[in-house]
């Protein structure tokens, strides 16, 4: 009953047989293999892109911290959710890599920016005062960190009023390809069309090791982000390793095939806590509020998941809320296993 991450599963047969074949004989380093060359084409193709630009680090936290530094100046600010990953869980990489820029919060429900309260702090965001840092780009997150999903719509008005006020979009996609299943849209509906600048396209979480994709579909900035991305130290040498992975994750729509097995099995776990759920499921990551006596029997069984946040683990808390991630890896058996001891304890 494994549901702390989906990026802890291991890789599905096409993904290993694919390193297993690029790892014959030798090949261009540093981005220069043919697999990226293919990968490229690919990728435009898919998003209906063909001016975008793209390359690849091993990391989302790399990926995310990377774009938003090419977008942000030191006395800029990035407005996003206080949820956000770039906010929470990236160890002031943004901050670091931007060297210096400010992360504002806009509120918002289920981990959504309000669009109201971001045209409302960008029309009073000091823009032209020295005072002030200035205002600089929009982060958005899809799946959001509350494992809710911005829709096409949403993500257009938000990008409209962000660029109204001159602001460039990053998509933090972590879990691109579980929203975008679970919205059936296309690639482009969910990214450029709906105004996005910047994706980050992640794939670790989705059946790869370690590999996110950023693609930028205006290429203006794309030359920075490569001396950025070298300057940093995320340039590997033997990069056919990741841009094989990628290409292989794209061929037969496997990448959507992995999502929808992961949304699927969330809808499972989902259907079996219901009244439970914090928010409503956008894809493949649930949070839950059980009683604390079933998270003890869960963990006496082998459980395992994250509590959310992290205080409520102080035992003096009656109940918990269970961060519970599902995998394309993840199994029906499990799930009914971690449902049947939830059952039990009601």
């Amino acid at each position: 009953m494994f549901f702390a991450s989906d990026n802890t599963s291991g890789l599905p047969g096409p993904i290993m047989d694919a390193l297993i074949r690029a790892n014959d004989g030798f090949a261009s380093g540093y981005g220069t293999d043919a697999y990226m060359d293919g990968l490229r084409t690919k990728i435009r193709r898919l998003f209906d892109a063909p001016e975008a630009e793209m390359m690849l680090v091993t990391t989302g936290t790399a990926a995310n911290a990377l774009a938003l530094a090419t977008l942000c100046p030191p006395w800029g600010a990035v407005y996003c959710h206080p949820l956000a990953h770039i906010e929470v869980d990236e160890c002031g990489a943004p901050e670091f890599f931007t060297n210096g820029a400010k992360l504002v919060h806009v509120p918002g429900t289920d981990g959504k920016i309000d669009p109201d309260a971001l045209d409302a702090q960008l029309a009073q965001s000091g823009r032209g005062v020295v005072h002030h840092v200035q205002p600089a780009c929009l982060s958005l997150t899809n799946l959001t960190e509350c494992g809710t999903r911005y829709s096409v719509a949403e993500l257009t008005t938000l990008c409209t009023i962000a660029h109204r006020h001159g602001l460039p979009v990053h998509l933090d996609g972590a879990r691109f390809a579980n929203a975008l299943a679970a919205e059936g849209c296309t690639p482009a509906e969910m990214s450029w069309r709906a105004g996005v600048d910047v994706l980050v396209l992640g794939g670790t979480k989705n059946g790869l090791m370690g590999v996110e994709a950023v693609v930028f579909f205006n290429p203006d900035r794309f030359w920075e982000a490569q001396l950025r991305r070298k300057r940093a130290g995320h340039l590997w040498s033997k990069h056919r390793y990741l841009s094989a992975q990628m290409l292989a994750w794209f061929e037969g729509g496997l990448w959507l095939e992995l999502a929808t097995q992961a949304n699927a099995h969330a809808a499972r776990l989902a259907e079996g806590l219901a009244g439970k759920l914090m928010f409503p499921r956008g894809g493949n990551m649930l949070f839950a509020t059980l009683p604390r006596t079933t998270h003890d029997a869960l963990q006496a069984q082998g459980a395992q998941y994250y509590l959310w946040p992290d205080h409520q683990q102080m035992n003096f808390a009656d109940t918990v809320c269970m961060r519970l991630v599902t995998s394309w890896a993840s199994s029906d058996a499990e799930i009914d296993s971690f449902l049947n001891i939830v059952t039990a304890k009601r």
